[in-house]
């Protein structure tokens, strides 16, 4: 039977940014199948060089209005390597505290507000709010309360103000963190502990789909690697972050304002999933508790499942900031001055996971702490050609259905991997030819 197929979205919704998904089959054959990035390039990169060292994390956390705290935190590690400055077990235990909430509140928008409604047959949550009143409570809650975290310990939760190279101009008091902790064993846990019910009914709705794929994120033998630690790859294991570059090779589509990046295939994954199948074993009981009830297991290959595993992960990011918080309190609070002199004046690499996946900065210095050159690679541009090819096996696997009920599948794909388009972004020059 001759099948021809033309699909079309234009700007697709509930994601971060404008892309477009564009599949034509002719003949029964597939022609084309990827999402189109067609977002304005940002120049973060050029914005960068000739700033002083003070400047860089200021300045890349307005990358994103989501992410901004990861790029922050990224930025810092980025320039404290290059210029050698050492920071103490307190700023690290705040900064990994910042993370959890940054990821807590990322993970939970994309879970409720993006994601839910395509399981419930709403074009956005708002319809929820008649229908289902007391869960969308629910997840504002446990959103206020994440952006809470931001607030007490980084000046704001989005664009923060107080982490800055060497440490924090401000930490929060002893009051602050106390309150914050019993928060989130009153109001965070008794919710995500819900949220997994809910979403035990809406486990069926999940698609069925898999392709096998090189998964890569930060692994550290110490916890479930955030902050930092080696990058380590499903194919190939695990590299220094120094040696990123050994990790993602970008390069130019003509489709796409953003990059795409491969490693040991045409494509990999970066994001929850990509986490989850490298760092299980370092998740709370709590967690791994949550990926039984949902049907998360080791080695998953199925992208809709990168969603689960933001809900997963959120159950460990709220019982490791209680470990975090007690353990900050049981050192001591101390009142330490920002390491900010510098003993070296060089290149530096800094690699963050942030809610979408792994992020590295990477920033050489001149003597006067200046940037000279400043390098960018965003967790959604490595997840595109990993989307592309989701499609081109997702589209013959499916074509018997509707045009409707196709075109809804792909749109579930791309917003399981909750792109960040803005973010990804940097490139210089594109040329679209018909």
């Amino acid at each position: 039977m001759s099948i021809n197929l033309d699909i079309n979205v234009h700007h697709l919704t509930r994601v971060e940014g404008h892309g477009n998904i564009v599949v034509n089959m002719k003949e029964g054959v597939l022609d084309k199948a990827q999402l189109e990035i067609v977002e304005a390039p940002r120049y973060f990169e050029a914005m960068l060089k000739g700033r002083s060292f003070h400047e860089a994390a200021i300045i890349t956390s307005r990358i994103c209005g989501i992410c901004s705290l990861g790029h922050q935190i990224t930025s810092l590690k980025a320039t404290e390597q290059a210029l050698g400055l050492e920071v103490s077990e307190q700023t690290v235990l705040l900064r990994k505290l910042c993370i959890h909430g940054a990821t807590l509140q990322s993970n939970i928008l994309h879970a409720y507000f993006l994601a839910a409604p395509d399981f419930l047959g709403v074009g956005s949550v708002f319809p929820l709010i008649g229908t289902h009143p007391d869960i969308v409570k629910r997840a504002l809650r446990m959103k206020r309360l994440s952006n809470d975290i931001g607030d007490v310990v980084s000046g704001r939760a989005v664009h923060p103000i107080t982490p800055v190279p060497g440490g924090f101009t401000r930490i929060p008091t002893e009051k602050e963190l106390l309150t914050l902790k019993q928060r989130l064993l009153d109001e965070m846990v008794p919710d995500y502990l819900a949220t997994i019910v809910t979403l035990q009914g809406l486990a069926a709705k999940i698609p069925v789909f898999e392709r096998e794929t090189e998964f890569i994120s930060l692994r550290s033998d110490d916890d479930y690697a955030l902050y930092g630690g080696d990058i380590c790859s499903t194919d190939s294991g695990r590299v220094p972050d120094t040696e990123y570059r050994k990790m993602t090779n970008e390069f130019i589509v003509p489709h796409s304002t953003s990059k795409h990046c491969r490693v040991n295939r045409s494509s990999y994954m970066v994001g929850a999933l990509a986490r989850w199948n490298n760092n299980h074993d370092r998740l709370c009981d709590v967690a791994m508790s949550a990926a039984e009830q949902l049907g998360l297991e080791p080695n998953c290959h199925n992208p809709y499942m990168n969603t689960i595993a933001q809900v997963v992960e959120a159950g460990h990011c709220a019982l490791d900031s209680v470990a975090i918080i007690d353990r900050l309190l049981d050192n001591g609070l101390k009142h330490e001055e920002p390491n900010q002199e510098p003993t070296r004046y060089g290149t530096g690499v800094g690699a963050t996971e942030v809610p979408r996946g792994v992020l590295y900065h990477q920033y050489s210095y001149d003597r006067q702490g200046r940037i000279t050159a400043a390098n960018c690679v965003i967790p959604t541009g490595q997840n595109l050609a990993n989307i592309d090819d989701d499609m081109k096996k997702l589209v013959p696997e499916i074509i018997d259905r509707s045009k409707e009920d196709i075109t809804l599948m792909l749109e579930m794909l791309v917003r399981a991997y909750d792109p960040c388009i803005s973010c990804s972004v940097h490139m210089l020059d594109v040329q679209f030819r018909e």
